[in-house]
């Protein structure tokens, strides 16, 4: 993973719930700890249905009060920006370059329009790919400012875009929609638009790909997917595969042995606490209170063991050989919420992996 922060574009997709966004968030605070100008991207909107990142999410991590608007580039700290794309907004905005002075709502609300979009799948995709395609490449026209939600024009350039993309199947589905797009229009601005970004993902000296999972069977499988869809889609492999929330393994063989005898004594004490317990109560809630200390360390020991038979399966799954993709842990955060201080705790974990 050393050079993961020298691309100019990071892709970060996995199983929703697995901490995909936290993990965006905390690789854009390395980057920019490294003096990188790094803007973290999140897609919304799209069809009914349609599962796409939070709104908001990535500015609220980052200890931005308000959701930033879609479209604007907001800076968080310095040398970091966070940006919302909405998959419907970017395509009016396309619709109004192509269309003149026709309004991209009578546009978007016309049945010949509908039709020509549910006949090209993915056409917001495309879209939105070409918004990242911009930042991570400079290429929007030095002459367009941002103005509100225009994502066409800009003056900032950054040396690296973090993708904070949507859950497994709808990310495959975005970096799937360039091939789809040359292939309907194998010639013209859309043709070229498809294949500049479609370069743009396979290439591994510009593009980096990192799968976050947690360590359960679920999230496992759905990671050894992803890494199915990115060899079939892009003929690529991802560049690290990163279990977040792990737990550590808190006991050794000669303290589990002893937490094993405590608890013969707990059981017996635990059975006569009822008799005991108006001599001697304090005898009693000592054997209740071993009892549960006992479960407690036990449950503890076996989730964590279940958790690295998992990450074993992971990298199994991932392959033997010797460019197999490297699998950072991050360690689970014991706080009621996550919090800015949790996040530069992982971003300092992602950092020495990086």
């Amino acid at each position: 993973m050393s050079s993961v922060l020298e691309r100019r574009l990071v892709v970060v997709s996995g199983k929703g719930g697995v901490g995909k966004t936290t993990v965006a968030a905390a690789l854009g605070l390395v980057g920019a700890r490294r003096g990188l100008r790094t803007i973290v991207v999140e897609v919304t909107g799209g069809a009914a249905g349609d599962a796409a990142t939070g709104t908001g999410r990535l500015a609220s991590l980052l200890g931005h009060p308000e959701p930033p608007a879609h479209g604007v580039e907001t800076p968080l700290r310095d040398g970091l920006w966070t940006l919302s794309i909405d998959r419907d907004r970017v395509l009016a905005e396309w619709l109004r370059a192509i269309g003149g002075r026709v309004p991209a709502r009578v546009l978007t609300s016309s049945s010949s329009f509908q039709y020509m979009i549910a006949a090209a799948p993915g056409a917001r995709e495309m879209i939105a790919m070409v918004k990242l395609w911009e930042l991570a490449e400079g290429r929007r026209p030095a002459n367009r400012k941002p103005q509100g939600g225009d994502l066409l024009g800009g003056e900032r350039d950054y040396d690296l875009v973090v993708f904070d993309a949507p859950a497994t199947g709808h990310a495959l589905a975005m970096l799937r929609s360039p091939h789809t797009f040359g292939a309907i229009a194998r010639v013209g601005p859309v043709a070229r638009q498809a294949g500049q970004v479609r370069e743009l993902l396979e290439d591994p000296a510009r593009s980096a790909y990192l799968a976050v999972t947690h360590a359960t069977e679920m999230g496992v499988t759905e990671t050894l997917e992803l890494c199915a869809g990115l060899r079939r889609e892009l003929r690529r492999e991802p560049d690290a595969m990163i279990v977040n929330g792990t737990l550590p393994r808190r006991f050794a063989h000669g303290e589990l042995q002893r937490i094993a005898a405590l608890d013969g004594t707990a059981v017996a004490g635990g059975r006569a606490a009822a008799t005991v317990a108006k001599s001697d109560p304090a005898t009693a809630d000592a054997a209740t209170v071993t009892a549960a200390a006992v479960r407690a360390a036990n449950a503890v020991h076996e989730r964590a063991l279940a958790q690295q038979r998992q990450i074993v399966r992971l990298r199994r799954g991932a392959g033997t050989h010797d460019d197999a993709p490297p699998v950072l842990r991050v360690p689970f955060m014991f706080r009621p919420e996550l919090d800015l201080d949790a996040l530069e705790r992982i971003a300092d974990r992602l950092a020495r992996g990086l």
